[in-house]
Order: structure tokens, then C-alpha cells, then sequence
């Protein structure tokens, strides 16, 4: 297949900068068209069982008598039960049903998503990426967003069928050979990524769920291969699986984005959140759970807001989450009370992700057992149990209307801003524009997130479809922390005494501008 999986999700745009260390205050100008898509809030899905088969959620995809639930086990025993020819058709008419043009506007229209989480295989870049391997011989076009997540590399990341294979071992963490593959399989992947210059692309996954024993394998590797991909392009977003430990994953993530190092690829943690499969999970009331999500995430918030005494920053992404408690949990409660429960836990996640991280992707949307219960994205959100964004949901004139009700009200809320903050500091230091300097990118910024959708900015103007897309829903700088380190660093305040003060102002800028909008 090679790249032609990528080609379905592509959206060109001129050449990006990386972040420079020049110490000159200056204008950064406005963020491109990449910078939307990869630092706006990620509101999304994964698309599920396609390019890495589940059995559970693919059944169809299997033989009758296949041994085992990974993609090795069906593509296996199709060979054997119909051959070559006939495998290849099922396997490409699989392929290309991934997402027809009646799923983007369904995406885009009534779940309102701006972004998917696309799960792959080592397999699924041709050959050269199975040599070696059990797999040797065997077989954006209306702005959403990509992360394209390699959820399963040669050997393993853990010991799961969705890493490839039913070997039960997560193999990739004690073999170099396995180890040089993965890298080469990021390598293509992200010169890919550059040369069919793919601006909607957000961001590249290392690996998913990557074994918790092997940690320590695991960080040593991604120490491996970020300059690699930093030496083809800094400006992409690395997201990294956290191993199932997200102090540590956010401690690693704070260390590569020190704007102390030399510039290189943002680095965003991604951590699953299930609530079903834990011995905890199953002794506790669904409202406990919900509780639980409530008061998650607390070590996040502890790290938000002083880029300019840190310098560094940190963003998490929940790259898998769903609506599903254990039978014991539900078992609890009357029946009659679950969906009415299942929609309070759904909007609890949704709420908390979006005050908290940069983004989320829901598990799944694409399944043989459409509309899939607690796990199917389609269900949950017909059900109102999943909501996206308020100013997602804006229509194309709404939004243009907030956008002006912004622009109208700017002199005035600078004005407040600025009153505010010199009367607070009138005795402890000598007023200067810094402040009024973060205020005024920090307002520009949020509005140009806000207005690149009705805009045209992150649509397409030549899509060929039977129905023009609604274009309307306007975007919030989601990876907030990354995007002002990244801004600090551009304006070349980082380094001066009063960046503190710059920031503040960026900061009350962005949250001037939501009020408005969001009103």
C-alpha cells in the first residue's frame, strides 16, 4: 500500500517555521494554517478497527475457523481459505469503506469533530516494514485533523492482539531489530507527513499502549527517535503513550519541551482513560465513577500556567476513553437508571478533557456492530452523551457574528485589562507594555483559532461532494501551554524579566476573547 492509506487524509499548505531561540522582541505574524490543526482543541474519534483488526469489533474481517483475534490470525487464515487473490480484494474493499463521504459529513456536521485518531500498523506501510517480522510475505478533505497513532509495531508495544499478533508478548521492547524497524517505520511515515505536505496531519503517535514493565525500554526509545524526526521536521506534534503511568509520561514531556534545548518537536502525552476493567472499577457505583472523573487529572492542572517561570510546558491528550462501566458496576444500580447514567458519565468525560487537555478521540467509531453500545462514538453521541465543544457547534453565521461581537468589544476589554492589572501592580513595579504587548497576540491569536473556519482557512475550497459540508464551529487554541511556549519563544521574551508579565496578559487576552465568544 505504501503511502496511499495517508493520500485519503490530505490537506496542502506552504512550508511551516520552526520555533527560534532569537532573543529580539518581534511580531511572530499569525498562525498558519498547520498551527490551527495541530494546536487547536482536538475534539474526535478513532477510527477504530481498520487498519489494525480487532476481532471483536471487525468479525466479518475473520474466517470461520481463525485461530486467534489479531490481524496476523485473519489475514492467516483467509490465505488458507481462499487465497491470495481473493484476501487482497476483501482486505482493500475493507480499506477503502473506512470512511466514505456520507462518514465526514456526519463527523463533521452532527458530531461536530474537528480531528480523528487513525490507528495503523507497521504492516500496513508495504514490505520493507515486515522484513523480519510475522508479517514478512503475507500481505483531509473537509479540515478534520489526523494523528496518525501506529497502534501496532514489529514485536509489540504490549501484549495485546490490537498490537498485530496473538503471541501474548510485547516483544518490540527487547529486540533491535525490532527496535531499528519501528524507527524506520516513523521515519517514512513522517517524511511522508512533509513531502505530500500534509498541514491537517497534527501530529504522529510513537506507539500506543506501550508496555508498563518495559518503561524504562520504552522512554530510552523515544530518546532514539525524537531527533530523528526533529531533523526532518520540528514542527510536528510527537504524542507519546504514557505506559500507563502519567506522572512519568508528563515528567519526560516537560524535559524535551525545555525552550532551554535546542528546537524541536513538541512533545504531547497520551493516556487512555477506562473506567471498566480494573478491580477498583468493578467494586465502585457508576455515580462513583463519575465522581472519579470529576477530580481526575488534578497533576495536569498543576503544571498550567507559568511558561515563563518554567520554561516548558506540558499538554496531555486522551487518545482513548469510552461510556463503558463493567457489568458489576451497572449491576449496582436499577436498569431503569442506566441511560440516564451512561449520559452523565459520557458528559463528565467531555467536559472534564475539554477544561483540561488539548484534545480527546472517543473508542470507536467504525465496528461491525454499528451503533455499538457504550463503545460506539455514533451511539453516544445520538444519546447526547458525548458533547463537543460549545463553539463547535456554532453555525457559519453565528460564528461570524461572535467573531465581530469580539472584534467590536477589543478596545474596551484591552482597556479593562490593562486598568486592571497596572492598579493591581501599582505598588510593586514600574508599569510597561509588556503586558499590554501579550494582550494584544493573545487576542489576535484566539480570534484567528476562532475565525479559520468560517474563514476557509482549515476548509477546502474545491472539495468535490455531493453536499457542501456545513463550515461553521469556531475553534479554541486547545494545546494552550505548548502553543504560548511556542508564541513566547517566537515573540524573543522568553528570556526577559517581565515574560511573566507578557504572559499574563496573553492569558487574560484569550480568556477576554472566550467570554465574548462563548456568551
Amino acid at each position: 500500500m505504501k503511502s496511499n492509506f495517508l493520500q485519503r487524509f490530505r490537506h496542502k499548505s506552504g512550508p511551516e517555521h520552526p520555533k527560534t531561540m532569537d532573543s529580539t522582541p518581534k511580531d511572530p505574524g499569525p498562525p498558519t494554517v498547520a498551527d490551527i490543526f495541530r494546536y487547536r482543541y482536538q475534539h474526535g474519534t478513532n477510527l477504530g478497527s481498520i487498519f489494525v483488526l480487532e476481532k471483536w469489533l471487525h468479525r466479518s474481517m475473520y474466517e470461520k475457523h481463525a485461530t486467534g483475534s489479531s490481524e496476523l490470525a485473519a489475514v492467516t487464515q483467509s490465505l488458507n481459505n481462499i487465497g491470495l487473490q481473493a484476501t487482497r480484494q476483501k482486505w482493500e474493499r475493507h480499506w477503502h469503506s473506512a470512511l466514505s463521504e456520507t462518514d465526514f459529513l456526519w463527523l463533521l456536521e452532527t458530531a461536530k469533530c474537528n480531528s480523528i485518531r487513525l490507528p495503523i500498523g507497521h504492516f500496513t506501510l508495504g514490505p520493507d516494514f515486515c522484513a523480519g517480522t510475522v508479517f514478512e510475505g503475507d500481505a483531509a478533505q473537509v479540515g478534520i485533523g489526523v494523528l496518525i497513532d501506529l497502534h501496532a509495531l514489529p514485536g509489540g508495544a504490549n501484549k495485546d492482539a490490537h498490537s498485530g499478533t496473538n503471541s501474548g508478548k510485547a516483544e518490540l521492547w527487547t529486540s533491535t531489530h525490532y527496535l531499528s524497524l519501528a524507527k524506520e517505520c516513523v521515519k517514512f511515515v513522517v517524511h511522508e507527513i512533509v513531502a505530500l505536505q500534509m498541514s491537517n496531519v497534527i501530529g504522529i503517535e510513537l506507539c500506543n499502549e506501550p508496555s508498563r514493565a518495559a518503561s524504562s525500554a520504552v522512554f530510552k526509545w523515544y530518546d532514539e527517535v525524537l531527533p530523528m524526526i526533529s531533523a526532518i521536521d520540528p514542527s510536528l506534534p510527537v504524542y507519546i503513550g504514557d505506559c500507563w503511568d502519567l506522572s512519568k509520561g508528563m515528567n519526560y514531556a516537560l524535559k524535551k519541551n525545555s525552550a532551554s534545548q535546542t528546537p524541536s518537536n513538541p512533545v504531547i502525552v497520551d493516556t487512555h482513560k477506562y473506567y471498566t476493567f480494573a478491580t477498583k472499577d468493578h467494586s465502585q457505583t457508576p455515580q462513583q465513577i463519575i465522581d472519579r472523573v470529576n477530580t481526575s487529572l488534578a497533576d495536569v492542572v498543576k503544571n498550567q500556567g507559568n511558561i515563563s517561570a518554567s520554561k516548558t510546558a506540558v499538554e496531555v491528550y486522551i487518545g482513548e476513553y469510552s461510556c463503558t462501566m463493567d457489568t458489576k458496576t451497572w449491576d449496582k444500580v436499577n436498569s431503569a437508571d442506566r441511560p440516564a447514567l451512561t449520559q452523565a458519565f459520557g458528559r463528565a468525560q467531555t467536559e472534564k478533557w475539554q477544561n483540561v487537555t488539548c484534545g480527546s478521540a472517543f473508542w470507536t467509531f467504525k465496528m461491525d456492530w454499528i451503533d455499538g453500545g457504550d463503545w460506539g462514538f455514533k451511539k453516544q453521541v445520538n444519546t447526547g452523551a458525548l458533547t463537543a465543544p460549545r463553539s463547535l457547534t456554532f453555525s457559519l453565521g453565528d460564528t461570524q457574528a461572535r467573531s465581530q461581537q469580539a472584534s467590536s468589544q477589543k478596545d474596551q476589554l484591552k482597556a479593562t485589562a490593562v486598568s486592571q492589572h497596572v492598579e493591581y501592580w501599582r505598588e510593586k513595579r514600574v508599569p510597561n507594555n509588556n503586558y499590554e504587548s501579550g494582550w494584544d497576540l493573545g487576542f489576535r491569536d484566539a480570534m484567528d483559532f476562532f475565525s479559520a473556519r468560517a474563514n476557509s482557512i482549515t476548509m477546502p475550497n474545491n472539495t468535490k461532494t455531493n453536499h457542501q459540508p456545513a463550515v461553521g464551529g469556531g475553534d479554541k487554541i486547545g494545546a494552550l501551554e505548548l502553543w504560548i511556549l511556542k508564541r513566547i519563544v517566537e515573540c524573543g521574551r522568553l528570556d526577559s524579566s517581565s515574560a511573566w508579565e507578557w504572559e499574563h496578559g496573553y492569558r487574560r487576552a484569550v480568556k477576554d476573547f472566550e467570554n465574548v465568544v462563548y456568551t
